[in-house]
């Protein structure tokens, strides 16, 4: 291929259109589990994750909730993919495999946030969220039925593989974050100037984004290392049915989704799908919840 500006303009943009077939065919999954919060500077603050008081009859003034003040944070990061492509191949017409590499760049990028979203879950035991306590824990701030603060728990602790029970039903919270500042980006440094020909006779072509993914709504979620067992199941979802707002009234959360990595699916699997217990019992807990089998999960 003889190389002028006009066929590297086409070359770009025969890699742009290979790298948004495999971004537009890649199936993301993040979105089950984490709300999209958008972000317009470097850092976003959280400090309107604290639950409020339920609505009251109004007699007098209002009441005036105001959000409180935290340390929670999420500072944005860039990324980036980038492919180099021989001058060399362009010349030789060696071009053939790059079409297949420019889709797997795509894929990858569209993926990336799933790496990190569901990435998250196993630290969630030792990563504190936004109330500075780890995202599962045994000592949340919470309330009673009455209104009195009491300690929460939505952790169980053991040796096995991690597994989780959330509440996904709602449409504008979820327990995690991704937080969004720039879309991915598909862009080039293609001209015979740019010092990356001069120097290492390459084109470069690159996929850039910024955000982060972190933990949000703890109330949401449940996470345990302890067995997947049918008595384990049930203290889960009685932790998450029992949270209470600050005046007393249920939160409401109700648990929907169980996640599991591979090594627990079989034990899910009977929990939710069979019919009968292991005891010949008819099983209470079977379509209690949606299962979720995440590979990012052992």
């Amino acid at each position: 291929m003889q190389i002028t500006p006009q066929s590297l303009t086409a070359l770009a943009q025969g890699f742009n259109a290979a790298f948004l077939q495999g971004f537009e065919s890649a199936q993301s999954s993040y979105q089950q589990i984490a709300m999209t919060i958008p972000s317009t500077g470097s850092a976003e603050n959280y400090g309107w994750m604290k639950d409020l008081p339920g609505m009251r009859e109004w007699a007098g003034q209002r009441v005036i909730h105001n959000l409180e003040a935290t340390t929670a944070q999420l500072v944005n990061k860039h990324w980036e993919h980038t492919i180099g492509v021989s001058v060399d191949d362009i010349e030789d017409d060696k071009l053939g495999i790059y079409s297949t590499i420019f889709k797997q760049q795509g894929e990858i990028a569209s993926r990336h946030p799933d790496d990190l979203v569901w990435g998250l879950l196993a630290k969630g035991f030792d990563v504190a969220g936004f109330d500075g306590q780890p995202f599962f824990d045994a000592d949340h701030a919470g309330f009673d039925r009455v209104g009195k603060e009491a300690s929460w728990s939505n952790v169980q602790t053991g040796s096995a593989a991690p597994w989780f029970l959330f509440d996904l039903s709602r449409n504008y919270l979820k327990p995690l974050i991704f937080q969004s500042r720039k879309a991915v980006q598909f862009t080039q440094k293609n001209r015979r100037e740019d010092d990356n020909v001069f120097l290492e006779n390459t084109y470069l072509f690159g996929a850039d984004a910024r955000y982060v993914a972190g933990f949000g709504f703890h109330q949401l979620a449940f996470g345990s290392t302890d067995s997947l067992t049918e008595a384990n199941y049930e203290a889960a979802r009685l932790a998450l049915f029992t949270q209470f707002r600050p005046d007393g009234s249920p939160l409401a959360v109700r648990p929907t989704h169980l996640v599991v990595g591979s090594s627990n699916e079989a034990a899910a699997r009977k929990l939710l799908e069979a019919e009968l217990t292991g005891g010949g019992n008819t099983n209470i807990w079977r379509g209690s919840a949606q299962l979720i089998v995440s590979p990012w999960l052992v």
